[in-house]
């Protein structure tokens, strides 16, 4: 039974499991996106936009004492200093504006070769990016005539149907 683990594994102990998310975060912080593994980064978007989240509230903290603890949790996860320096004076600006979602997954291709696990290329949002909206994929040709919005077109006018299995030029 699975009760009470809300954690992805990924087949590893958990000291090594919080090294590799601490590195994989301060690459993330440096680079601006990474490619890892579509596990590793669905485990590393929650825990980088969690530090993203403290960087920004240390910057709205009127007392440094409040900053410096927020710097000093994120630090705690993150074991690199010049990322988290990085991500407390630079890279917060960037999320300012954003209530969250600060990262994006792009599913890559093709499955890396010495495992076939698959690939994911994650990378920070930018301020301004708004996204895209997810297409409802292709509708089949019932849905396109029962469409109310669709103007009309009189039987006479109509061109012939196509019989089935044959295309259309």
């Amino acid at each position: 039974m699975r009760h009470n683990k809300h954690h992805a594994s990924l087949g590893v102990t958990r000291s090594h499991r919080e090294s590799m998310l601490s590195n994989l975060a301060a690459a993330l912080i440096t680079h601006g996106r990474i490619q890892t593994t579509l596990t590793k980064a669905r485990v590393l978007r929650p825990f980088i936009e969690k530090a993203i989240t403290k960087a920004k509230h240390a910057a709205g903290k009127s007392e440094k004492k409040d900053a410096v603890h927020l710097r000093r949790l994120v630090l705690r996860d993150i074991r690199d200093e010049d990322a988290v320096t990085l991500l407390f004076n630079e890279k917060y600006k960037d999320f300012s504006d954003r209530a969250g979602g600060y990262t994006r997954i792009y599913k890559l291709g093709p499955q890396r070769l010495g495992d076939a696990a698959e690939m994911a290329l994650i990378e920070f949002v930018k301020a301004d990016d708004t996204g895209y909206k997810k297409s409802k994929g292709k509708r089949s040709a019932k849905g396109k005539k029962g469409k109310a919005g669709a103007p009309a077109v009189p039987a006479a006018e109509a061109p012939a149907a196509a019989p089935e299995g044959e295309a259309k030029a």
